[in-house]
């Protein structure tokens, strides 16, 4: 109860643990028969039992709640264990794929810096072109602005000059002039104008033929001719604008081609020296791999060689040791026999046989003394002999086992050095076939960019002089229009000092 107190603690109340306390020192109290004076009339051994019972209630029900929950715990883990599992599995998979993600990302970002550097250098010359095309731009608006202002100031003068030829005053002078009272007098006026016409007219070489015509013609096919002319003079002065336009367009797209080209010429050029290396590198490790082959095989054939010799020493002496042997053994038979024959005789000879005694005659033969000795030593030779054929035979087992284990290693790594140079030779191959490409494609690159230079050069032709003398063909042009203005402007009767004037 003292070493299980925190078990008993709300189990049972003080009473009980008193009781109960009482019952464990002095059990006999509550059990004997008859009554003393020491314990009281009814025995209490039904109230303990009843808290002993109800302990044991106690304990089976917590027993039972402890079960319970250990159960829940366990599949409370095991569900946490699999769950974590799961996570850690998972952890691992995103793991190995952020590593691959990492290498890719990696190597995306080498082959991003690469293009931000060539974006950079082309970016550089983007602005270079944006600068001077910008600049061009303002000047062209300039200038546009310019033409724009003469160009309204010529049409309000064209409209108060067609003003001027509708006006009645106009009308009735022009009925005068064609009025055949008055043709005798009018003629001369007219031929003042025209002359005076054909005069400002005769300044420009294009208008010289208008200007004879002028001289000859009436006046209505003049100013025809004037209007048609002007016409024409404006709308060459529209394509001249457009072709300028073309060509500045064509010589921007073709520079901006050509740069491009330029740089897939390096970028193919350096291809192309990146596998000439590689086809170089392959070929001195091919040409040493095969060298080394070549190397093992010579090896190979003296280790051969040199195991042939051994085995015909070790046949040899093999051979020479088994004759020793044999020869001994016939020698040492040939020993033993006559030894031992002669000691048998001797032993029959001391038994002396019934009757008188024989007569006197040579003493007993004895033996060699060192006949055990000769013996022992041709026994000790052969047996060295076949120690010695034991040495050979092992040696020679051991240096077969060394050539075998030689064959077969230097034939692995001849095995391993072809699989090699074959790996080596499709890689090889396939450099090979991608600076074939690569030279293709060069070549491609090359002649467009001498395309690019053709059109380039054709494009100089066509609209060099157009754009270096585009100002002046055009101040040329307008004064044209306008020498053609006035004349006309004469021809329909007003005075140049007056068209000046009202211009």
């Amino acid at each position: 109860m003292q070493l299980h107190a925190s078990l008993l603690q709300g189990v049972i109340t003080p009473t009980e643990r008193r009781t109960v306390s009482a019952f464990i020192q002095a059990p006999e109290d509550y059990f004997d028969a008859a009554p003393t004076f020491k314990q009281s009339y009814a025995p209490q051994g039904g109230e303990i039992f009843g808290v002993l019972k109800q302990m044991k209630e106690t304990f089976e029900t917590n027993l039972a709640d402890s079960q319970k929950e250990e159960m829940t715990n366990q599949k409370a883990y095991e569900d946490l264990k699999a769950a974590k599992e799961t996570e850690i599995a998972a952890g691992q998979d995103q793991v190995d794929a952020k590593t691959q993600e990492l290498a890719d990302t990696d190597s995306k970002n080498a082959e991003a810096k690469e293009d931000k550097e060539d974006t950079e250098a082309s970016l550089a010359a983007d602005q270079d072109f944006l600068a001077m095309l910008k600049e061009k731009c303002a000047q062209t608006d300039k200038e546009w602005e310019e033409r724009q202002k003469t160009r309204q100031l010529e049409m309000e003068a064209c409209s108060k000059a067609l003003a001027t030829l509708s006006s009645d005053d106009a009308h009735d002078l022009f009925t005068k002039t064609f009025n055949p009272a008055f043709l005798q007098s009018e003629s001369e006026v007219h031929s003042d104008r025209r002359a005076q016409a054909s005069k400002l007219l005769a300044k420009y070489p294009r208008l010289s033929t208008l200007a004879t015509q002028v001289k000859l013609d009436a006046f209505t096919r003049v100013k025809k001719a004037i209007d048609d002319m002007v016409g024409q003079l404006i709308q060459e002065k529209e394509d001249e604008i457009k072709h300028k336009d073309f060509c500045i367009d064509e010589f921007n797209k073709n520079q901006m081609s050509t740069e491009k080209k330029q740089r897939e010429k390096s970028d193919v050029t350096a291809k192309i020296d990146d596998k000439k290396m590689t086809i170089k590198t392959l070929n001195d490790a091919i040409d040493g791999l095969k060298g080394e082959i070549a190397e093992m095989q010579v090896q190979l054939k003296r280790a051969g060689e040199d195991r042939e010799k051994q085995n015909k020493a070790f046949q040899i002496t093999v051979s020479d040791q088994r004759s020793t042997q044999k020869l001994l053994q016939a020698a040492l038979k040939i020993l033993n026999g006559f030894y031992n024959k002669k000691a048998a005789a001797l032993a029959q000879t001391k038994q002396e046989p019934a009757g008188p005694a024989p007569p006197s005659g040579f003493e007993a033969y004895k033996n060699n003394e060192s006949s055990p000795g000769v013996t022992g030593m041709i026994q000790q030779i052969i047996n060295d002999a076949k120690a010695m054929e034991k040495d050979a035979i092992r040696a020679e087992e051991d240096g077969q086992k060394t050539y075998e284990m030689f064959v077969k290693d230097t034939n692995a790594s001849v095995e391993s050095k072809g699989r090699d140079i074959v790996n080596k030779s499709e890689k090889k191959s396939q450099a090979e076939g991608q600076l074939v490409q690569a030279n293709q494609e060069l070549e491609s690159t090359l002649l467009e960019l001498e395309q690019l230079s053709n059109y380039n050069a054709e494009l100089h032709q066509s609209c060099d002089f157009v754009m270096n003398n585009f100002e002046i063909r055009q101040t040329a042009r307008d004064e044209e229009v306008e020498a053609l203005k006035q004349a006309k402007a004469i021809l329909s009767g007003s005075k140049f000092e007056e068209f000046l004037q009202s211009a």
